[in-house]
């Protein structure tokens, strides 16, 4: 049995992107209920025992995984490169499309873990709720105290959200497409330059630049971009796109572009449970004039302003319709900054005795193109139980760490800089891992 891909998830085939979840854990695991769990989440989600397999006459589908090849849960010792190596080994065409790693000495007290999911089958959010399910699995397991080997279920392909979009007249939609090309023709848009040079060797990888903020820090900026009557998300994205700017070279404006992920299954109706495992994404591109001294109130009042006619509008599901023909026009999806935002999400819920420490959503991918000498920065906002963090993932053959490190530390300065009216910012927590 087959389901084959629509357009829209076709096009995540070739990207070979995948969302890559951790959390870091603070008590015993049991390694065995934990495998348990997660074969209960995989018996409960068909398309987690899937592959992608080609479409005799061209496109791909999803097929059943034999019984045999089913994601299991396998544990690794700790290691300074631990978590580097499941960032970078890649989900590959043919094969399962999520992995789950427990990293820690067995019995130990320190532990992370990492699940990995293709793209196609997940966005952000059913990626987040499939993490919770499977540490609610973890603890209903432990109180069961009783074995629960969870059968599969037979395929229940759940439909691909291009075919759940409100009905749509045609030439509205070949009319929206052609301004859309136009309008990146009239403005074309500028991209972050590499810092490395072109020809990298094989010792390149992908790492992440890592801007946390504390309980405080992010009350503050919620607060402040509150009071100033912006959204949270509309600064983060004025002070990437200003990190950005003091990095090209001339004191003018630049054309820069925002591109920020809209979620759709929250606005079908019915709306889209976020259990359901489907790509249910699609995104809001904005051009605008950016100077090194750009205000960031401005510029995070003018991407608001855009985000919510794009919405108001329903121009977020004539891009779902588009994004078939983004091969053929690519400066449709083209942005200077790729801000996502998953919103004000919670954590696992982990039985007593076990603590989470941190929790975290990076996107990776397969190719990142050194040889092009410019890209967009990607930059992952999550905020995980009242904590805000941004993650910049980049490959090395691109950007080195330094230069991610000091653009993160910019990025932090200037949103902590908007919070001087609701306290005293501090320095934030910075990391750099592989």
């Amino acid at each position: 049995m087959r389901r084959e891909l629509c357009p829209v998830e076709t096009l995540y085939v070739p990207q070979r992107s995948r969302a890559v979840l951790s959390c870091t854990l603070d008590g015993p695991v049991d390694t065995a209920a934990l495998a348990a769990a997660f074969d209960a989440v995989t018996a409960e989600q068909p398309t987690l025992r899937t592959r992608i397999v080609p479409v005799e006459g061209g496109g791909h589908a999803l097929e059943p995984l034999p019984e045999p090849e089913r994601p299991r849960l396998t544990t690794r010792p700790p290691g300074e490169d631990a978590y580097a190596e499941e960032l970078n080994t890649p989900l590959t065409v043919g094969g399962p499309l999520a992995r789950a790693v427990l990293i820690g000495e067995p019995g130990g007290h320190t532990h992370t873990f990492v699940l990995t999911v293709d793209h196609v089958i997940t966005d952000g959010h059913s990626a987040i709720t499939l993490l919770n399910r499977l540490w609610d699995r973890y603890g209903e397991r432990l109180a069961a105290g009783s074995d629960n080997d969870a059968e599969p279920r037979p395929p229940a392909w759940p439909a691909p959200v291009s075919t759940l979009l409100p009905p749509a007249d045609e030439a509205d939609t070949a009319a929206y497409l052609k301004r859309r090309v136009e309008d990146t023709q009239l403005r074309p848009v500028q991209l972050l330059p590499y810092d490395v040079p072109s020809g990298g060797g094989p010792d390149h990888r992908i790492e992440v630049a890592r801007l946390r903020l504390n309980l405080d820090e992010t009350l503050r900026l919620r607060t402040a971009a509150r009071t100033a009557g912006l959204s949270v998300h509309g600064l983060i994205g004025a002070a990437l796109l200003l990190a950005v700017r003091r990095r090209m070279d001339g004191t003018g404006s630049r054309v820069l572009a925002c591109m920020s992920p809209v979620d759709v299954r929250s606005r079908l109706t019915p709306p889209l449970s976020a259990e359901v495992m489907v790509a249910a994404v699609t995104a809001h591109l904005h051009t605008l004039e950016v100077r090194p001294d750009s205000s960031p109130h401005d510029l995070a009042r003018e991407l608001g302003a855009a985000l919510g006619d794009h919405i108001e509008r329903g121009d977020h599901f004539r891009e779902m319709r588009i994004m078939p023909d983004v091969p053929r026009h690519p400066a449709l999806q083209m942005g200077t900054v790729i801000n996502t935002n998953m919103g004000a999400v919670s954590g696992p819920r982990l039985p007593d005795g076990l603590r989470v420490t941190d929790v975290r959503l990076v996107p990776a991918r397969e190719h990142y193109f050194p040889q092009a000498g410019r890209s967009p920065l990607m930059a992952c906002v999550t905020t995980f139980d009242g904590r805000l963090a941004i993650e910049f993932p980049h490959h090395t053959a691109c950007f080195s760490t330094d230069f991610m490190a000091a653009l993160r530390d910019e990025v932090g300065a200037t949103l902590l800089s908007l919070t001087a009216g609701a306290g005293s910012p501090r320095t934030p927590e910075q990391t750099v891992t592989a």
